[in-house]
Order: structure tokens, then sequence, then C-alpha cells
């Protein structure tokens, strides 16, 4: 190894719209609900169930709804603004280091084999790839993996290559979450929800091998053991276990939630249904957190911010505030660069 290695570092975020038109909007879901580890079904049956069904008809329900997220952030895609963002300052905070930070979307621009073969002409030493997806689940960061691996495997050189599946329980991103939400006083409000993005049930249950209801079996909500360190529902409660923790929550203070399922063969307990009940019981004030998202997005400024607190209303509640999620904070900001630079490659010994 050459003295005072390079490190090129790929940060990937899930994807975006181009702009909130219905022809971009299209292409998005297109090739979102394209990938196979996103809807696991037979191939043919996914090719036309998304092109002929999906796509032409959800575009433009979905433009509404991204036109909507735009028009939060200056006529722009607010997943795109914090990652460039985030790239910028980690760049700031290394440049002393010999690290260079990239960033890609799995879906759309920039794109992954795109923003690879930039770094593969700048000869690094090792690359990096950081899915900016706390949690670990197939169709997040299981894709995003899968694609550098098949773009690194055609490259001639090869440099070393490092992974990282997931960062739930690293202390800057939970500390990072716990502050955000102190901002506002937690004990105001009636209860605490940590809502995670949503996972079929089947996809959770591919990480044990042979059978299905085996997440339920292994009883996830409670302890995260060596067998299922990569389940996604475990993750989630023992990310909530840690935030709760940092905030001085006790166990009834707090409830964790998953969002945005398509079917009721989802992980629950579903959000909104969660956030209807608490309206019903009496409950006035909520606070809600995302934390499998690092940036805000559409799932966390529209689902959370917009409909959740439409169905808290309209069911006897007065307000829900939406922690804002990582984003550019300064804690997470300081800390993913520690992070990133105990990776680097050192210089051989000279003793």
């Amino acid at each position: 190894m050459r003295p005072n290695p390079r490190m090129g570092v790929l940060l990937i975020q899930l994807g975006t719209p181009h702009d909130p038109s219905v022809p971009s909007v299209r292409r998005f879901l297109r090739e979102f609900l394209s990938d196979p580890r996103v809807l696991d079904i037979p191939g043919i049956v996914r090719f036309f169930l998304v092109n002929l069904i999906i796509a032409p008809f959800r575009a433009r329900k979905s433009s509404v709804i991204y036109t909507d997220l735009w028009n939060m952030s200056d006529n722009r895609s607010p997943i795109l603004v914090h990652t460039r963002a985030l790239t910028e300052q980690l760049n700031t905070q290394l440049s002393d280091d010999r690290i260079t930070v990239h960033m890609a979307m799995r879906y759309q621009g920039p794109s992954i084999p795109d923003v690879l073969e930039e770094m593969r002409v700048q000869n690094y030493d090792k690359i990096l790839v950081v899915p900016l997806f706390p949690q670990y689940a197939s169709s997040s960061s299981g894709t995003a993996m899968q694609l550098v691996m098949e773009v690194v495997a055609k490259w001639w050189a090869i440099p070393h290559l490092e992974l990282v599946s997931q960062f739930y329980n690293e202390p800057f991103y939970v500390n990072t979450l716990a502050a955000q939400a102190l901002k506002h006083d937690p004990a105001s409000f009636d209860h605490v929800i940590m809502s995670y993005h949503g996972l079929p049930d089947r996809h959770v249950d591919k990480v044990y091998e042979g059978g299905t209801n085996l997440c339920k079996d292994h009883n996830c909500e409670q302890r995260l053991d060596t067998e299922n360190g990569l389940c996604y529902k475990a993750t989630a409660y023992e990310t909530s276990r840690a935030i709760a923790k940092e905030m001085g929550l006790s166990e009834d203070e707090y409830t964790v939630t998953f969002q945005s399922r398509l079917t009721n063969a989802w992980l629950t307990p579903f959000s909104d249904e969660v956030i209807e009940t608490f309206a019903r019981e009496g409950k006035k004030r909520l606070l809600i957190l995302s934390p499998s998202f690092v940036a805000d997005c559409l799932e966390t400024l529209i689902e959370v911010g917009d409909e959740y607190a439409e169905i808290f209303a309209e069911h006897g509640g007065e307000k829900v505030q939406l922690v804002a999620s990582c984003n550019t904070e300064e804690t997470w900001v300081h800390g993913l660069a520690g992070f990133i630079r105990a990776r680097h490659l050192r210089p051989p010994s000279t003793t």
C-alpha cells in the first residue's frame, strides 16, 4: 500500500424524481418499482404491473404530492438538497485527510454508475460505500450495495472496497435524533411516536431461514440477537430504545409504528391507525420522529407532517409535531465525518 492513501466515499440515498412533472415522476416510479429487491414478485408479473398499471395511473396522483413537496423546499427536492449539503460539509471536514466524499441516488440521478465512474478515474486506494439507511433492508441498503458491486465487478483494477450495511446504533446518529426531538420539549406532548418506513412481512422473514412469520416468532420487538442482526424490525425497535434512553423516555411514553404500507401484510402497528386511535382516546398532542430517514423527504414532510396531522385533527387531536431528520445537524455531520475517518486506510507502519 502506498503512503498517504486516498479514500473515496460514496453516500447513497434512495432517489427522487428530477422534477414533480408527471413524466419525471413516472420514470422514477418505473425504475424504483422495477427493482426485484423492492417488488419481489416474478419478473414478468412485475413488468406488466409496473409498466401497465402502477406507473401510468399512479404518476399523476404522485405528481401532485411531489409538487407540494417541492413547494416546501424552494422548488427543489429536499432529499437531494440535504444530501448535497451533507456531502459538501463532509468534504470540508475531511479535506485534510485525503478523503473525498461523493453522493449518488439509487434511482434516477446522480446515478450510482455515473458517480462510480467518476470515482474510478480518481484511482482511489479505497472506496467506502455508505448507504444512508440506518437500519438494513434489502429494498434500501441491499439494492444500493448490490448495484455498487455489479458496477465495480466490471472494473479492471478494483480498489479496496468497504460496504456499510447499517449504522442504527452509532451514537452520532442516535444522539442527533434525540437532540432534534428534545428541541420540542417532549414533556409538553401526550405521547411520542417513532414511525419507521414499513416493509412487507415477507421481506423481514427472508432474513431468517425457512418458512413464514419467523420475525414474529423471534420476538424482535423485545430483543436483537446474533441471529437477526440484519432484521429491519428488530433494529427499528433497538433504535427506538436507544433514542428513548437519550430522551429520558420510559417504555409507556413512546410507541414504535410503521408507515407507508401498501397492504395489510406489512409490518405493524401501522402509524396512521395508531395516530387515529390516540386521537379517539383523547390525546391532543403528538411528537413524531421518523428514525429510518436521515434526510427530510416526502415520507416525513408530507406523510407525517401533513397527512398524519390531518388524520389526528379529524378524530379530535390538536397538534402533530414532526421532528426534523438529521439533515445537516452539526452532531450528525461531525459524527459521520469521524465514522468515515476511522475507516480510512492508514499508511503502513515504519516501525
